[in-house]
């Protein structure tokens, strides 16, 4: 059987704590039947992970998975026990490896490090929301990351959409599309990105593509990839044409000249400390002679 990469899979409080597999499938993803709704069916407690990764099994038809990832930190369950149960997981063979999706910074040293001090398998990879419209976790999540050795499988590579060009300024979106379907969707809702910032990166994709001669969507790709620590990229393709599209992405190489230009235009401009100008000073440290 091929290997299976299991993306988010515990400790979803919004779907009680299961995306179970990620395949082809006509239409939007849906929350799976027969999850638990109680307290103890979200989180990443013992009795939540095990019950989780077998039904995963089960419906997978599988022995192990390769990549088994917490989708998000849970302050109500000791990590101690999240990690012992995890290298569990490892040692019996169920699971190859596991990482972490939207961490900070602060939790994933945590949780690196107690890992660590407990002997027990640690995290791989961090998979966090990054794109030009999405560069925060520069300030502190990705150094702490490439300081952990982990390597990060970013989601929303594309924005929600906004990077492929398929929004206009002067047109609310509508027909088969994310927003078209649900303007107000989560963190890409069309008034809540659709700042003066959000058309200045899409410009500046936009024109890299057309001196390129590519789409919009193999830019932006390419440039989250080629970003420190990007070991590979999530991609939320909905129809044949858009995941061929963004798998040309793999090819396409920017040039010094054309990062340069996407990194100017998506700068997200930290104001003051400790992003800011003020702080990257206070961390600076030069050599003078003789010192």
């Amino acid at each position: 059987m091929p290997a299976v990469l299991v993306p988010d899979q515990a400790a979803l409080p919004y779907s009680a704590g299961l995306l179970p597999v990620m395949v082809p499938a006509p239409g939007r993803a849906s929350r799976p039947a027969g999850l638990d709704d109680s307290p103890n069916g979200a989180g990443l407690s013992a009795r939540h992970l095990t019950r989780a990764l077998e039904a995963s099994l089960r419906r997978l038809g599988l022995e192990a998975v390769d990549l088994y990832q917490v989708h998000a930190y849970d302050p109500l369950t000791p990590l101690e026990e999240t990690l012992r149960t995890l290298d569990q997981f490892v040692r019996s063979g169920k699971i190859r490896y596991w990482g972490l999706s939207n961490f900070t910074g602060w939790q994933l040293t945590k949780a690196v490090h107690l890992a660590r001090a407990l002997n027990v398998a640690g995290p791989v990879t961090l998979q966090p929301q990054y794109s030009l419209l999405a560069r925060e976790i520069e300030w502190e999540i990705a150094p702490a990351a490439i300081d952990a050795g982990l390597g990060l499988l970013p989601w929303s590579p594309l924005g929600g959409g906004w990077l492929s060009g398929k929004y206009r300024r002067d047109q609310r979106p509508s027909g088969a599309t994310r927003l078209g379907e649900d303007p107000g969707r989560g963190m890409e809702a069309y008034d809540r990105r659709g700042t003066d910032r959000t058309w200045h990166v899409i410009d500046a994709v936009q024109k890299v593509a057309e001196d390129r001669g590519t789409s919009m969507a193999e830019v932006a790709l390419a440039w989250v990839t080629a970003r420190p620590a990007v070991s590979s990229t999530i991609l939320g393709a909905r129809t044949l044409d858009q995941l061929e599209a963004n798998l040309r992405a793999a090819d396409l190489h920017l040039t010094a000249a054309e990062t340069a230009a996407l990194d100017a235009a998506s700068d997200p401009h930290p104001v003051d400390y400790p992003y800011g100008e003020m702080g990257v000073e206070q961390r600076a440290r030069t050599l003078s002679a003789g010192r």
